[in-house]
């Protein structure tokens, strides 16, 4: 299992306001307020009421001008409360610590891995599986937070041209011969199956239909998260 362990234990604090995407105002328990780094470009539909319960991860860098970071927020999304990772920077590490592993079968197989390797339009790609036996995999990591129906999670969570770009650009790469995987991580431990969230970007849903058309595949897999580590757990279902 592909684990990211919080190297000190995470801070308790209630979340004021999130605001200009990257920022959020928070009470820790002592009373003290203070802003929170948010490493989070999207929505955050559901995750970013006020009054809810944070968790935050606190650097030690001197050069760091907010040293808090929102990791985690307490969610009912209809079964109970349970914790949900909002920061974006986990996935690549996660999931570039799995393919090492051989820890996602569809992906495992391959002789060397790449992280940000230049292609299409002035674009990277997140990871490059390269073998002398199989053409290249190209790997395009997309994180997941968004549950509007309990064990539904979705994606994107808000209008994303770039994440269209990248499905016609993993279509590119299919047709030069390549082989392309668009792996959606969810960061939600009750999710049974994912599907597009179609209503809220219809040009990103047309992207992911034309990719898929031309030869893209699609994964999904959902995490375990705790107040300690964020694992890949399992993989869910893609529904349309």
């Amino acid at each position: 299992m592909s684990v990211i362990r919080f190297p000190a234990p995470l801070i308790p604090a209630t979340l004021v306001k999130r605001y200009k995407r990257f920022l959020a105002d928070v009470v820790l328990e002592s009373g003290e307020a203070l802003t929170a780094h948010v490493a989070n470009p999207g929505g955050m539909i559901g995750l970013a009421a006020p009054g809810s319960r944070v968790w935050l991860s606190k650097s030690d860098s001197p050069t760091r001008k907010l040293p808090y970071s929102w990791e985690l927020v307490e969610v009912d999304f209809g079964g109970g409360q349970e914790l949900v990772g909002v920061n974006t920077g986990h996935p690549n590490p996660l999931v570039g610590a799995a393919l090492a592993a051989g820890a996602i079968p569809d992906l495992a197989g391959y002789d060397t891995i790449r992280r940000e390797v230049k292609y299409g339009k002035n674009s990277r790609v997140d990871f490059l599986l390269e073998s002398a036996t199989r053409p290249p995999c190209y790997v395009e990591i997309k994180n997941v937070h968004l549950m509007r129906t309990n064990g539904v999670a979705e994606f994107p969570d808000a209008k994303t041209e770039r994440g269209a770009k990248h499905l016609e650009e993993l279509g590119d790469m299919v047709a030069a011969g390549n082989r392309a995987v668009m792996l959606y991580l969810i960061q939600i431990g009750s999710a049974q199956s994912f599907k597009l969230a179609r209503d809220i970007d219809p040009k990103y849903g047309a992207a992911f239909d034309r990719a898929r058309g031309r030869g893209v595949e699609a994964i999904a897999w959902r995490c375990k998260i705790a107040h300690e580590t964020i694992a890949i757990d399992a993989p869910v279902p893609i529904g349309e």
